[in-house]
C-alpha cells in the first residue's frame, strides 16, 4: 500500500491520466490531492468527473484550493467573479458546457465535501497552500490561508542554510508535524521541475498550469512520477499561460 500525493491539476485530464499509468496506481493506493483541480487547460469538469470515479475505487482524500472555492461558489451561485475568469475560470465554465445541472450538482457536492487539510496517522499534513499559526494548523485564525497563503512556502525556501529541527532557528509551526506537503506556489517559479523540499516542507506543484508537469510523491519512499508538459498534451491551448 502507498500514500501518493499529488499535485495541483488545473483542468489536465490528460496529464492526470499519463501520470497515474506512469505510477501503476492500484485500487490499493491511498491518493491525497492537495487541490486547484481546475481552471487552466480545457477539461476541468472532466477532471472533476474522473476524480468522482476514482474516489469510488481507491481511499482518496481531496483538500480544496482557492481555484476550487471560486468553482464551487460558480456551481453554487451562477455567479463569474472577473477575477477567476481571467484566471482559468473561462475555460473551467466552457468545460461545463455539455454537462447536465444534476451533474453540474453532483460536482457542487463533490467540492462541498472537500477537507482544507489533512493530518494523517503518520503526523504528517496536507493542506493546499500553508498557514501561520505558530501553535499548529488547527489553531490558524483565517481559514483562507489555507488555500492563499505563500507565507509557509516562501519562509523555508529561503532559509538557505540546513537548520536543525532543535535549533532555535527552527519554525515553530513546522515543529507540530512530521511532514507538511502543499501545493499552490509552481516550483518552476524556482527553476526545479520536479516537488521541491525545504526543511519538513515538500511542495508538489510543479507548475503543470503553466509549463510544467503533473507531479506525485509516494510519501514513504518519496519516488516521484511525472507527466509529460502540459503544453505538450494541450498543444493548441494556453492553458493559464496568457494571464
Amino acid at each position: 500500500m502507498r500514500t501518493l500525493v499529488i499535485g495541483d491539476i488545473h483542468g489536465g485530464l490528460k496529464g492526470l491520466i499519463q501520470l497515474f499509468e506512469r505510477a501503476k496506481i492500484t485500487h490499493d493506493d491511498i491518493l491525497v490531492f492537495v487541490g486547484d483541480y481546475v481552471d487552466g487547460w480545457s477539461e476541468s469538469a472532466q477532471v472533476i468527473q474522473y476524480l468522482i470515479a476514482i474516489s469510488k475505487t481507491n481511499e482518496c482524500v481531496f483538500i480544496k484550493g482557492n481555484h476550487d472555492v471560486w468553482c464551487e461558489d460558480w456551481l453554487r451561485t451562477g455567479a463569474t467573479e472577473p477575477v477567476w475568469l481571467a484566471h482559468g475560470g473561462q475555460e473551467t465554465v466552457q468545460s461545463y458546457a455539455s454537462f447536465t445541472e444534476e451533474e453540474k450538482k453532483q460536482h457542487l457536492y463533490f467540492f462541498s465535501d472537500m477537507s482544507l487539510y489533512h493530518i494523517d496517522e503518520a503526523n504528517r499534513l496536507f493542506v493546499h497552500a500553508g498557514f501561520t499559526a505558530k501553535e499548529g494548523i488547527e489553531k490558524e485564525y483565517n481559514f483562507r490561508n489555507f488555500y492563499y497563503d505563500r507565507t509557509l512556502w516562501n519562509m523555508v525556501v529561503h532559509m538557505k542554510a540546513k537548520v536543525a529541527e532543535n535549533s532555535d532557528l527552527y519554525p515553530k509551526q513546522l515543529k507540530h508535524y512530521k511532514e507538511i506537503y502543499i501545493g499552490h506556489t509552481p516550483t518552476i517559479n524556482f527553476y526545479e521541475d520536479k516537488p521541491m523540499q525545504a526543511l519538513n516542507v515538500w511542495n508538489v506543484d510543479t507548475g503543470a498550469a503553466f509549463t510544467g508537469k503533473l507531479s506525485a510523491i509516494d510519501v514513504d519512499t518519496k519516488e516521484v512520477f511525472q507527466s509529460d508538459m502540459l503544453t505538450d498534451l494541450y498543444p493548441n491551448e494556453l492553458g493559464r499561460n496568457k494571464s
